[in-house]
């Protein structure tokens, strides 16, 4: 059986059907190259499985998403495990609380009082230690570094015992202030931690400033004075309202002066409810440990608004 033939002599049924030029010809099928499709082909993922990726936001938001379920968790395991029981008897005690509302406001005032007087005096000693500490005078710059270093090196607790019963017995002195007493001894303690303060506070007034001064014909210690200081206060605002954070806490270490009744602080109302017939049990360490919070945790918000004050100040 012969092809039957056209008259270019190619046999019917075997034309070239790559077209002109070599291109498909028409009804021939032809394979998708589309670059996504190439790139999932060759990553040997398919498109449809790429497409159903979650994005990085996605993927961050279910994150803190399981973040907030853990703790929610936590936080209901925690609650299961405690014996309301015991909690409402021994540990926060509503009765014992209220028994304990009329000696509040007077421990209040005398924790203000302590904190102020050691704050008054730890800022004026450290405000000297701190220009001592930046005099080109060699032995003032020893004198304040050693100092600095031994008051911020030993616990508040031995600085207010010696100040109490040591300082007496070494030098045959009587004081019988309680808020002179405390107010030195927290106030000495502090002033090594103010003094470094300040010292940073001064080194971060602009150089600008103090040639400005000088070149105006003030002296060195007026430009300190009137210019620099000034300036270095309002720098070190955020760490001063923290040190008086301290000083507030601080001033629950009253109590080893031995006090009056009417001299009584936050911690020693709480000591005192311990032992009281109210009962109780630890309803009266917590009721203080919660005056403290009233009275640090808006220093703490002042702090943190004179913080981003000065950051927008210095950005502007």
């Amino acid at each position: 059986m012969t092809d039957s033939r056209d008259g270019s002599g190619v046999p019917l049924g075997r034309a070239d059907t790559s077209g002109l030029g070599g291109a498909p010809a028409v009804g021939t099928p032809t394979t998708d190259r589309t670059p996504g499709t190439a790139d999932a082909a060759v990553a040997g993922v398919s498109p449809v499985v790429r497409s159903r990726r979650l994005s990085p936001r996605k993927r961050a938001r279910l994150w803190r998403g399981a973040q907030y379920a853990i703790l929610a968790l936590a936080l209901v395991a925690v609650l299961s495990a405690v014996d309301r029981e015991t909690f409402t008897t021994s540990v926060f005690n509503l009765d014992a609380a209220r028994a304990m509302l009329p000696d509040l406001p007077g421990a209040f005032v005398n924790t203000l009082t302590y904190m102020l007087g050691a704050f008054a005096v730890g800022l004026a000693l450290g405000t000297v230690l701190a220009l001592m500490k930046l005099s080109s005078v060699a032995p003032y710059r020893a004198i304040a570094t050693v100092y600095i270093e031994f008051f911020r090196g030993i616990p508040a607790l031995l600085v207010v015992l010696g100040v109490a019963y040591g300082v007496p017995l070494a030098f045959d002195l009587r004081i019988d202030s309680l808020v002179t007493k405390i107010a030195i001894a927290l106030g000495l303690v502090s002033a090594a931690y103010i003094a470094e303060t300040l010292r940073a506070g001064i080194a971060a007034v602009p150089r600008g400033q103090v040639e400005a001064a000088r070149s105006l014909g003030m002296s060195h210690s007026r430009t300190m004075i009137t210019v620099v200081i000034p300036q270095a206060f309002r720098i070190v605002l955020p760490p001063m309202t923290n040190e008086i954070i301290l000083l507030t806490k601080d001033t629950s270490l009253v109590y080893l002066m031995g006090v009056t009744q009417a001299q009584f602080e936050l911690t020693k109302v709480g000591n005192n409810a311990l032992n009281s017939s109210a009962g109780g049990g630890m309803t009266g360490l917590v009721v203080a440990g919660l005056c403290y919070l009233v009275l640090t945790i808006p220093l703490g918000l002042v702090a943190r608004h004179l913080e981003r004050r000065g950051t927008k100040g210095r950005t502007a």
